[in-house]
C-alpha cells in the first residue's frame, strides 16, 4: 500500500468513526426532543446519553479536519473554498449546538431549549453533511481553474442528493434507536428499551431503502463509480449479511421481559456500515472531487507524512485509554445509568 492510500485509509478510518459516533449523537438529540412531551422516560435516558457523548464525538471530527489538512492540503484549500457555504452553516450549527450543550448542564433554565436546539441540529447538521457527498462524484461544479463553484441549481434538481441526504436523516435516527435501546436496556428500562427498539424495527428497512436508491441515482450520474461498484459487490453482499444479522437480533431470545439483543445488533450494524462506506470510498478512488482532484494530486509531501504518522500514533496512545475510561465511567456504570427523580424533574 503506497503512502496515499495509507494516508486516505486514515482519513477514512476517523471520518468512519465520526459518522457512527456522530449519528449517534445527532440521532440521540433528535429522540430526545421527540419524546420530551411524552409519558415515557425515552428524552431523559437520550440527554443522559448525550450529556458527556457529544465531546468525545467532536474529537473525531477535529483528528478528521487535521488529517485533512496535513495529508491532503490541496484538498484541504480546493474543497475549503469550493464548499465554503454549506461547510460554513455546518460550522455555525455545530458552534450553537455546542454552546447549549455547555450552559445546559450548568444551567437549569438551558435545559429545556437544549432540547430543542439539539432535536433541530440534530437533523439540520447531518443533512448538510451529507449533501457534500453527491457533489464530490462530479457534474455540479461550474467555471474553470481558480474561479470554480457549485451549481446549486443542478445540485438541488438531482435525485441523488436528496437519496443521499434521506439515507444519512433515517441512518441516523436508526443507528440512535439501536443504541439506545442498549443503553436502556443497560440501565435495567426495559420499558424504555421497548420503545426504541420498536423505532429500530421500523427506521431498519427505511434505511436500507434509503441505500439502494441512493446507489441507483448513482448509476446515470456517477457511472464510473459504479464500475467500481461492480467489481467489488462482494464487500456489499458482506455488507447486507452483517445488516441482516445485526437486525435480526432485535428478534432473538432474551432473558429479559422483551426480546431482542441489541448489543449484538450494534455490534453488526456497525460492521455492515463500515463495510459499506469502505466500498463505497473505495469506489470514489482516486477521486476526492471527480474529475478535477486525485489523492495524488492533493498529497503531502513524504517527511511530512511520515512526521503525522508519529503524532498520531502518539495521540492514540493517550486517546485510547482515556476512551476506555469514558466507556466504562459513562456506559457501564450503574450508578450512572439508572434515572432517578431529579432527572425527571429537569425534564
Amino acid at each position: 500500500m503506497t503512502e496515499t492510500y495509507v494516508a486516505i485509509s486514515i482519513i477514512w478510518a476517523f471520518l468512519f468513526i465520526y459518522a457512527i459516533a456522530g449519528s449517534i449523537d445527532f440521532g440521540a438529540g433528535f429522540w430526545a426532543m421527540y419524546y420530551s412531551n411524552k409519558e415515557t422516560q425515552a428524552s431523559i435516558l437520550a440527554n443522559r446519553y448525550l450529556s458527556p457523548s457529544w465531546e468525545v464525538t467532536n474529537v473525531f471530527l477535529v483528528l478528521f479536519v487535521i488529517a485533512i489538512v496535513g495529508f491532503f492540503p490541496g484538498a484541504a484549500y480546493y474543497m475549503g473554498t469550493l464548499m465554503i457555504l454549506p461547510v460554513s452553516f455546518v460550522l455555525m450549527l455545530l458552534i450553537i449546538r455546542s454552546a447549549f450543550m455547555v450552559f445546559s448542564f450548568t444551567v437549569q433554565r438551558y435545559t429545556k431549549p437544549l432540547v430543542v436546539i439539539s432535536g433541530l441540529t440534530g437533523l439540520l447538521i447531518p443533512a448538510l453533511m451529507v449533501a457534500i457527498l453527491p457533489i464530490s462524484i462530479g457534474g455540479f461544479i461550474g467555471g474553470t481553474g481558480e474561479q470554480q463553484y457549485i451549481l446549486f441549481d443542478q445540485v438541488l434538481s438531482s435525485p441523488t442528493l436528496y437519496t443521499h441526504v434521506g439515507f444519512g436523516l433515517a441512518t441516523e435516527l436508526f443507528l440512535a434507536a439501536l443504541l439506545l435501546s442498549d443503553y436502556a436496556r443497560e440501565s435495567g428500562s426495559e420499558q424504555t428499551y421497548a420503545v426504541y427498539r420498536r423505532n429500530a424495527i421500523i427506521l431498519g428497512p427505511i434505511t436500507l431503502f434509503f441505500a439502494v436508491t441512493a446507489l441507483w441515482t448513482l448509476i446515470p450520474e456517477a457511472p464510473w463509480m459504479v464500475d467500481t461498484m461492480i467489481d467489488i459487490w462482494y464487500l456489499f453482499a458482506l455488507s447486507l449479511v452483517a445488516a441482516s444479522i445485526g437486525y435480526s437480533a432485535l428478534w432473538w431470545p432474551s432473558k429479559k421481559a422483551n426480546p431482542g439483543r441489541p448489543r449484538i445488533g450494534v455490534v453488526f450494524i456497525i460492521l455492515q456500515f463500515g463495510l459499506a462506506s469502505f466500498a463505497y470510498g473505495l469506489s470514489h478512488m482516486p477521486y476526492i472531487l471527480y474529475p478535477d482532484l486525485t489523492i495524488f494530486d492533493a498529497f503531502t509531501d513524504p517527511t511530512m507524512f511520515k512526521w503525522l504518522l508519529y503524532g498520531y500514533a502518539g495521540g492514540f496512545a493517550v486517546l485510547v485509554p482515556a476512551f476506555v475510561v469514558f466507556w466504562r465511567l459513562f456506559m457501564k456504570d450503574k450508578n450512572y445509568l439508572q434515572i432517578k427523580q431529579d432527572d425527571e424533574n429537569n425534564y
